[in-house]
């Protein structure tokens, strides 16, 4: 039993909460209660987010690219250097870098991640002797903080547009159509061995590295479960995609493929207006990064647009540089407003900003994981959050403005607990296993900096 004074139900806002979850799913919601001996009682309870998109792997080189050298900086200069730190990672690190990761999800209020996996061999490109080694390890990773996974094991095998062969720094994520699909065999059975919420997609990396065939053959091999595809992150392959295959890269995807609700198109930076209306009415879900695509100098979503398209939404942490939920809901929103000069965007009409990224980030998270999730109702998955409303940030505002705080003036130290369909892993603000995994995470640190 949960013991909520306030809670963010499906319905809409309701009073001292009283909320039953069984084997990970809501099974009975009651208002107007009082709190009975051994509830767990919290101050006010949301819905908990999906992290929609995550490289886990990367959060070990933040701040290591923000250094300026001669000429101009760009996503494309950035991805150099990632190559290069790759190099030197080994199982053990990524599993130790992976379990800091979540657990910076989980104490700043995701449930869930999606971790769209391209590091899959061997320095060099040598497959491991168990194709699915990196594999396990995220799912080792996922087990030691409980959050709930989504796998997405990458299928990347070309180094550019056009079917340009692999590049040295990719070696290590290359897999052709057969391989990939032995790889994704070998994930499911390590995410098998995760609680039920757990599951495994597929991640066609992006246009640029893949081909209309080899897309054709891995989506026919793989029909169950969530596809997640970068589309449209830069002008370069915008211009790229074009050339080669002869439309934007939204544009060819809609028109080649039968992208469905099942779909998340991550980096949806760069459409054209008819481009961002077809997507919203394809049903897929916009994933958006926008520390990462901040930080990256991606550009803007077209938020309004999508919006009024009825689109669905979700947020991710990408690069992990900064793992922030409230920090990608207002980067979102303040990215338009920039780009508009203009106040209180992303919402259509009249109503509360922060309202609609966060209930429409967490229904849209949802969706693109495949969690039954993403509101507080009976059936669902126990996916939820609960905040502290009387923290200086949020107590001079009443029920109806707490998520437009928690958006725009909260920092995630609001957060006091976390379920992942119902395992209570964040307590008191504080993941239950931080000292362990902390530990592991500096120790994995100091070894990868000796071999840098």
């Amino acid at each position: 039993m949960i013991f909520a004074r306030q809670a963010n139900l499906s319905t809409g806002w309701a009073s001292n909460v009283r909320l039953t979850h069984t084997d990970g799913k809501i099974t009975a919601i009651e208002a107007d209660q009082a709190p009975a001996p051994g509830d767990t009682c919290v101050d006010t309870l949301l819905p908990a987010l999906a992290n929609l998109h995550s490289h886990s792997f990367q959060r070990a080189m933040a701040g290591m690219t923000e250094y300026r050298m001669a000429g101009k900086d760009s996503f494309w200069t950035w991805r150099e250097l990632m190559y290069r730190f790759t190099a030197n990672l080994t199982p053990e690190h990524i599993e130790a870098i992976a379990a800091f990761v979540f657990l910076e999800m989980q104490e700043s209020g995701y449930a869930s991640v999606g971790e769209f996996h391209y590091l899959h061999h061997q320095a060099g490109g040598t497959p491991y002797a168990d194709l699915g080694e990196l594999s396990a390890r995220i799912a080792a990773a996922a087990a030691k903080t409980e959050i709930g996974l989504t796998h997405l094991p990458v299928l990347y095998t070309y180094g550019g547009a056009g079917q340009v062969p692999l590049e040295s720094g990719q070696a290590r994520f290359g897999n052709s159509v057969d391989r990939f699909n032995d790889l994704v065999a070998r994930a499911q059975h390590a995410v098998a061995q995760l609680p039920a919420d757990c599951r495994v997609g597929i991640a066609p990396h992006s246009l640029r590295a893949t081909s209309p065939d080899d897309l054709a053959l891995v989506l026919s091999a793989n029909t169950n479960g969530p596809v997640h595809i970068h589309i449209a992150e830069q002008p370069k392959e915008v211009a790229d995609i074009t050339a080669w295959l002869g439309a934007r890269p939204v544009d060819w995807l809609l028109a080649n493929v039968n992208v469905t609700p099942d779909w998340c198109l991550i980096h949806a930076t760069h459409m054209t207006a008819t481009e961002t209306t077809n997507m919203a009415k394809s049903g897929a879900v916009a994933g958006l990064c926008p520390v990462t695509e901040a930080n990256l100098g991606d550009g803007p979503f077209n938020g309004p647009s999508y919006l009024e398209a009825n689109g669905a939404f979700g947020v991710g942490s990408d690069s992990n540089v900064l793992i922030s939920l409230t920090e990608e809901l207002r980067t979102l929103e303040y990215s338009q407003r920039l780009r508009d000069v203009a106040r209180n965007v992303m919402v259509v009409g009249e109503g509360s900003v922060g309202d609609t990224l966060y209930t429409g980030a967490a229904k849209g998270g949802a969706q693109a994981l495949s969690r039954g999730a993403g509101e507080i109702k009976v059936g669902e998955l126990a996916d939820v959050v609960a905040i502290d409303s009387t923290a200086p940030a949020l107590c001079a505002l009443r029920q109806g403005q707490l998520l437009d705080g928690l958006v725009f003036a909260a920092k995630d130290d609001v957060v006091t607990d976390v379920w992942s369909a119902g395992r209570h892993a964040v307590q008191s603000g504080r993941h239950i296993r931080r000292d362990e995994i902390t530990g592991a995470y500096k120790d994995a640190m100091q070894s990868l900096i000796a071999s840098l």
